[in-house]
């Protein structure tokens, strides 16, 4: 599975929330720096040709639907990026969130209440 760019990540996740979408609609759903519809369609193409969606045909128009789920491309690249920032220790991205103030006292209560009932 290929890295996407943040502007094809960002198109993605649009998918992934309409589940499937005409480029019109994809548009529709992009509040800033909107690209060209052209340039937004060539996008969807190359997420076509990476593999992460496909497309139903209705004349000249296609509408597309994810068929990489949501779920497998966050823990490809989320362990990526623990590998790569965090030194593959989860301790050290939990630490480094709490440092930032970006996870409460409360909320790691509740993270190790989970890892407890497994």
């Amino acid at each position: 599975m290929q890295k996407l760019t943040n502007k094809e990540e960002e198109i993605m996740q649009i998918i992934w929330r309409l589940k499937k979408a005409f480029v019109k609609e994809v548009m529709a759903e992009i509040t800033e720096d909107q690209p060209h519809y052209n340039t937004l369609s060539t996008i969807v193409r190359n997420l076509e040709e990476k593999g992460f969606v496909a497309h139903n045909a209705f004349g000249n128009t296609h509408q597309y639907y994810p068929i990489v789920p949501i779920e497998d491309y966050r823990k490809k690249f989320m362990n990526t990026a623990i590998d790569n920032y965090f030194n593959s220790s989860y301790k050290n991205m939990v630490s480094f969130f709490a440092k930032e103030e970006k996870i409460s006292a409360d909320e790691l209560r509740e993270i190790l209440a989970m890892i407890e009932k497994k």
